[in-house]
């Protein structure tokens, strides 16, 4: 098993006595006795970095822009948010997904869910056809496995998926959007792919092979 910590980048970003934006990006610094980890770390400070360098020019352009034309009325705050969530730490894997959160005003904010496997012997990310069969048959089977969890989960809770849901499932399933847990791997959708915002970000757990 490996160790990690959690490293943060924070600012509150002003226009003369206004605080217009304020971004935390947590990210990951992993330590291992027997795997060489350094370039997954150089990957997630460079990530981190890259998503200070968009709040600290790109988002807080548009907040001080949007701080002016809201004169006549109250300005919200801008928010960026990035925290992640490690999912399965065993041998030498490492499985973790991040939530990127972005308020620009409105109702409420969004959040985008991005995430990585990796195999710590070699430094490499695994793809979904390394824990689960890639055919044409297991893709039909894994798609209606989908269907059933959300079929069970409008019984007890109706109007949590769009009514087109199927269709959706075979439009936006990315075989990207997926991490591991202890007994099982999880794929997810992004907000608003299969359902409305208030049913959050979707998750569905999946059979995979014993590979560790």
């Amino acid at each position: 098993m490996q160790t990690y910590y959690k490293t943060t980048l924070e600012d509150t970003l002003y226009d003369e006595d206004t605080a217009v934006l304020t971004y935390k990006i947590n990210y990951p610094c992993i330590s291992s006795s027997f795997c060489s980890v350094q370039s997954i770390n150089d990957f997630y400070y460079r990530e981190a970095k890259n998503s200070e360098n968009y709040c600290r020019t790109i988002l807080y352009q548009q907040a001080l822009e949007n701080a002016k034309d809201t004169q006549a009325r109250p300005f919200n705050s801008y928010e960026f948010i990035i925290d992640f969530t490690v999912t399965y730490n065993e041998k030498c894997i490492l499985s973790l997904y991040t939530d990127t959160y972005t308020y620009t005003g409105g109702a409420h904010g969004g959040t985008k869910r991005t995430s990585n496997t990796w195999n710590l012997r070699n430094c490499t990310l695994l793809q979904l056809g390394d824990v689960y069969p890639l055919t044409p048959d297991s893709l039909c089977k894994l798609q209606k496995n989908i269907t059933h969890q959300i079929a069970e989960r409008q019984q007890e809770n109706p109007d949590t998926y769009f009514d087109n849901y199927e269709f959706l499932i075979r439009e936006n399933l990315n075989l990207a959007n997926f991490y591991l847990e202890p007994y099982n791997g999880i794929l997810y959708f992004q907000q608003y792919d299969i359902a409305p915002y208030s049913t959050g970000i979707p998750t569905f757990h999946f059979p995979i092979w014993n590979i560790f």
